[in-house]
């Protein structure tokens, strides 16, 4: 029941965020713990290790969003093992979705996986204002945490990222900082994510570079500010390299492969969480071919043809300005698919 209005909530979120405990959320796998402000559910489920799919949002031929389709894939990643939900973000094509759709797919991700798996949802985008916006509405639909990208194009230095991270996390919504400078034309740099790591509402990093190196970097910037190193949740968004992330110190993946391999990309992380090289070696080498080739054009383009192929959706539509797979490259993507074993 919505007790509180959400205006009022975002004005009291920062007072009460800047007094919440630090938590380590490596021991949290699977509580839920009770809520502190800026969220109209009554509990919030914590993000944990494993690996999150970055979840495509299926779609019918006329373009609209096919909401059984996306019921039938949140529950075929639940049966599979997949360990969280990262959902309207690049790979769900959130940038052309109004906000009416985007509360759809919310509403439907939160019927049938709240308290079940972690709902991280992608509310980054360049303008501050829109980001609030963004991230109220997964408050008021009861979502998990916020996947804030840093604000692409527009180039902001440390100081205004640093500025913009702590200002969105003061709205009371865990946040994973989603740092893909191949994208957005800007570097969210170690040193400065150190220094926000102490805010209690910043509780993950999303490092799409590649650079395994981070994690070390990362990790080494929170001591220089104070900072535990478990705090954090240092997450791969990079599948080619993610098996050596995790390997590194690293604490899973955001995975587009996971689309089509959601239970060998779990076990490929409980795998390198243990350390075990053996079992990581085995269970990532047939999906080598997979984290390359499902970015043989834009993701997602690639990999929504691939969930089709698997027969886990009807239709690989993508909204302009992207299209569906190219012709040529869909033997390409199929090698791949046999190669992981998933057809």
């Amino acid at each position: 029941m919505r007790c509180i209005s959400v205006a009022v909530l975002a004005l009291v979120a920062p007072y009460v965020s800047a007094f919440a405990p630090i938590v380590n959320h490596r021991e949290m796998k699977g509580a839920t713990t009770r809520l502190e402000a800026g969220n109209n559910s009554d509990e919030r489920t914590p993000m944990r290790q494993g690996s999150y799919v970055a979840l495509v949002t299926p779609m019918t031929p006329t373009g609209t969003i096919d909401l059984p389709a996306l019921r039938s894939l949140l529950r075929f990643h639940l049966e599979a093992g997949t360990d969280g939900l990262c959902i309207l973000g690049t790979t769900g094509e959130a940038a052309v979705m109004t906000m009416t759709e985007r509360k759809s797919v919310l509403d439907v991700a939160v019927e049938e996986v709240k308290g079940k798996m972690p709902i991280l949802v992608g509310t980054g985008t360049i303008d501050p204002e829109h980001v609030k916006e963004q991230t109220m509405q997964a408050i008021d639909c009861g979502c998990d945490a916020s996947l804030l990208v840093t604000p692409y194009y527009v180039k902001p230095p440390q100081r205004g990222l640093i500025k913009h991270f702590e200002t969105m996390a003061d709205l009371g919504l865990p946040v994973c900082i989603y740092n893909v400078p191949g994208r957005t034309g800007v570097d969210f740099t170690p040193e400065s994510i150190g220094k926000v790591a102490g805010h209690p509402n910043i509780v993950a990093v999303k490092e799409a570079t590649g650079d395994v190196s981070r994690v070390g970097k990362i990790h080494d910037a929170m001591k220089d500010n104070g900072v535990q190193t478990d705090k954090l949740l240092l997450f791969s968004g990079d599948d080619g390299s993610t098996d050596e992330f995790v390997l590194a110190g690293g604490d899973g993946c955001i995975s587009v492969t996971a689309n089509v391999a959601p239970s060998q990309m779990h076990n490929l992380m409980m795998a390198a969480l243990k350390k075990d090289t053996d079992a990581v070696k085995k269970i990532n080498d047939p999906l080598r071919s997979l984290h390359s080739d499902l970015f043989c054009e834009a993701n997602p383009i690639p990999v929504k043809w691939a969930v089709k192929r698997i027969g886990q959706i009807d239709c690989a539509y993508l909204r302009p300005p992207l299209d569906e797979l190219c012709p040529d490259l869909q033997g390409k993507v199929e090698a791949a698919i046999k190669e992981g074993g998933l057809i």
